[in-house]
């Protein structure tokens, strides 16, 4: 987590990439957990039935990557909080810009369990693709 956050959190927000959320315990202010939200594309053959009807080629999405919260704080919810507020915000960008839906690349077996409780649907040719869909 750590890693991340000193190489590429950044960096990606000084070139314009992707911005990073974090949420720090109050009284030391030791980040205990982050997502990044980006831009992004993806191929129509890869989103399944109605998120692609009427859609352009490629489909703009916007991109959830590196959901974390320190191992430490596993089971408290935080997780949770952190999706529900990358959901809003993306939900208030959709309002502005045109953006179909949120896309996150589940890394494990726990990840993909996880974004499909939530409401993602899996792509049908790369499962471990998952989208929300945004309105």
């Amino acid at each position: 987590m750590d890693e991340w956050l000193k190489r590429k959190a950044l960096k990606n927000q000084t070139s314009g990439a992707s911005r990073t959320f974090i949420i720090c315990e109050s009284d030391s202010k030791q980040v205990i957990g982050f997502y990044a939200l980006a831009t992004g594309s993806v191929q129509r053959q890869i989103v399944s039935g109605a998120l692609r009807r009427n859609m352009p080629e490629p489909i703009p999405v916007l991109v959830l990557g590196r959901l974390v919260v320190d191992e430490r704080y596993h089971g408290l919810g935080l997780g949770v909080g952190l999706l529900k507020d990358a959901v809003l915000r993306s939900r208030q960008v959709a309002e502005q810009v045109g953006t179909k839906a949120l896309l996150v690349h589940a890394l494990s077996d726990n990840a993909d369990a996880f974004y499909r409780h939530w409401g993602f649907i899996p792509s049908e040719i790369q499962p471990s693709t998952l989208l929300l869909p945004l309105w």
